[in-house]
């Protein structure tokens, strides 16, 4: 068996490689890395707290390693830089319930069989009868015939939005705040749809049926009879969680003459870099893994603003200002983007960035449309590894974003099926497994 001082230094070496791999994701965040990565990195550790002054929010935990140190013969060890590896000890207490939970509801997504079996099917009704053999039957086994393709879609999202209300519920500190922010994104679209259906004078039962179900909000009914612009601007901003980004970005009087897309992207922008500064404050696993997952979305729509303006009168620096602050690429690649006047340019920025280039190398200009594709097949990926380590509230986020891909492969599968384009059904779908 190995001698105490053995198992000191093992430890030592151990924390050190999690000093590293947390010093690089504080340097290099929002950088798309390999996870694994910094896992095979190595690093010296300091085997003297004077040399390292622990953090305030972990120096109850310096006084353990000291003690450790006392035992082993001096070999003290300031856990500051462990922080990294040392949620392991308390996540469980808070969240491992719902961890747990979550697991399970992953466990229930549709694998690549069951879609084999929905591209078989003829009509809704056919699509109906095998999600009843799934955790949709509660949902849609009693839905009278004949289905609508919208009917399907709703049940499904019915689904996703009892699940993470139930979740919900259930959380407390920070990972409550955490599911709050996944509530932001559909918000921020059922508000750009109540402005434009208000300066196109919708009424109330027309705009509230279609929006998300997960960014209602009490007073969003409020907002579809608001008078004016700048009375919608104030009800935003006094009666919804999204306040803040709007009073940080935009006036009332943008609302009257800025392009309904700019609006949606300039809001998106500032949830994305205020999500991503949460995450990062968390520490540790989630910020991590959420600097990752957050990267490739921030990335995806720096590319999607820049090809949709392409030939508009958007300027150089109206493109950059609707980039996040954060990404693989963030700084000059976001330079070059809002320089970009072609398709050509823009994929010679991208393919600089490895993850992207082989997504890329599919695109063509005519096919420019495949781009959210290509990046739902990338994210899906990620989102399927992030599961693969525990103690983190990454996996709430990649599990409510497995979920909507689902449903998004659910209603292309039952278009195609009503269309009578069943050789098709294979085109559309982005099967993570």
């Amino acid at each position: 068996s190995l001698s105490r001082r053995a198992r000191t230094s093992q430890l030592c070496a151990w924390l050190g490689t999690l000093r590293h791999r947390s010093d690089a994701t504080e340097s290099g965040r929002g950088h798309l890395l390999p996870w694994s990565a910094a896992a095979s990195a190595t690093a010296t550790p300091v085997c003297s707290p004077s040399q390292q002054a622990p953090a305030p929010h972990r120096a109850p935990l310096l006084g353990a390693a000291e003690a450790v140190g006392r035992r082993s013969g001096g070999h003290a060890m300031s856990l500051q830089w462990a922080g990294y590896g040392l949620e392991a000890l308390t996540f469980n207490a808070d969240n491992g319930f719902l961890e747990a939970i979550l697991r399970g509801y992953k466990s229930n997504l549709l694998s690549a069989a069951d879609y084999n079996n929905l591209a078989q099917c003829d009509t809704l009704d056919d699509i109906k009868l095998n999600l009843n053999g799934t955790d949709y039957a509660p949902y849609i086994q009693n839905e009278p015939s004949p289905l609508a393709v919208s009917r399907v879609v709703d049940r499904c999202t019915a689904k996703l939005v009892d699940e993470f209300r139930h979740l919900r519920a259930n959380a407390t500190g920070p990972l409550a705040e955490f599911l709050d922010y996944l509530t932001y994104a559909p918000m921020i679209d059922n508000v750009v749809l109540i402005v434009m259906g208000t300066l196109h004078e919708r009424t109330v039962d027309e705009l509230v049926p279609k929006c998300h179900p997960l960014g209602m909000f009490d007073s969003i009914a409020s907002l579809a009879v608001a008078s004016s612009m700048q009375e919608l601007y104030r009800l935003v901003l006094v009666d919804t969680p999204l306040g803040r980004y709007f009073s940080d970005t935009l006036s009332s009087a943008d609302l009257d003459e800025m392009n309904i897309e700019i609006l949606r992207n300039t809001l998106y922008r500032a949830y994305l870099d205020d999500f991503h500064a949460f995450c990062m404050r968390q520490g540790g696993a989630t910020a991590t893994i959420m600097a990752d997952l957050l990267a490739i979305e921030a990335d995806k729509r720096a590319i999607t603003i820049t090809v949709n303006s392409i030939g508009t009168e958007l300027t150089r620096d109206d493109r950059r200002r609707l980039f996040s602050s954060f990404g693989a690429l963030a700084g000059q690649g976001h330079e070059a983007l809002a320089a970009c006047d072609d398709f050509d340019q823009v994929r010679a920025v991208v393919e600089r960035v490895p993850e992207y280039a082989s997504a890329f190398s599919r695109i063509t200009q005519a096919e420019a449309q495949a781009l959210d594709r290509a990046f739902y097949e990338l994210e899906s990926k990620r989102l399927v590894l992030s599961f693969e380590q525990q103690f983190h509230y990454g996996i709430f986020y990649s599990y409510f974003r497995l979920r909507e891909q689902e449903i998004r492969n659910l209603m292309w599968v039952a278009e195609c099926v009503s269309q009578k384009q069943k050789n098709r059904v294979h085109d559309g779908l982005v099967i993570p497994w």
